[in-house]
């Protein structure tokens, strides 16, 4: 499968929010509105799965200093730091029909290794319980059940640290 895993651009909006609303139950999936922020804010740790010029997927979320997400994240891009230890994923979205063929694990390896080549600690994210076993096949740790209530969903958080140099 020809797949073009690239940085998001402010024209990719309209296709990232479509994805996003048949990824993700209506409580649960990011507005439009959250999406301008994210493009806006930190479209370095924003990206998208091309295939002939159609967005398949994509995955993002802020950078921070904390070992978990927390709800106000999702809403408000001030969160976003910079030069924060943590890569967080607020969402790894890919349509149905291009699921189960390795294209979510491409997305996540691409932003794994771009947080290391970053010089981040690792990455958070918060998960539903039949997803840890995916996120533990990348060396994900399951931190138990999360404080979030997003969506009125039962999350589970999740951390990968990067081993630390001697």
């Amino acid at each position: 499968m020809e797949i073009l895993i690239r940085k998001v651009k402010l024209e990719d909006l309209d296709a990232v929010t479509q994805v996003e609303a048949v990824c993700f139950p209506k409580a649960e999936a990011a507005p439009r509105e959250s999406f301008l922020q994210r493009i806006s804010t930190f479209p370095d740790s924003f990206f998208v799965a091309e295939k002939e010029g159609e967005i398949i997927g994509f995955i993002n979320g802020c950078v921070t200093d904390s070992r978990v997400i927390f709800d106000e994240m999702f809403e408000d891009a001030s969160y976003h730091k910079e030069d924060g230890i943590y890569q967080s994923i607020f969402g790894l979205d890919v349509i149905p029909e291009y699921q189960h063929q390795g294209l979510a694990s491409r997305l996540m390896e691409h932003l794994i290794a771009d947080a290391q080549e970053k010089g981040r600690e690792g990455l958070i994210l918060t998960c539903k319980d039949r997803l840890i076993g995916f996120y533990e096949r990348f060396g994900y740790k399951n931190l138990g059940l999360s404080q979030s209530v997003h969506g009125g969903a039962v999350w589970y958080d999740m951390i990968l640290e990067f081993p630390r140099e001697k």
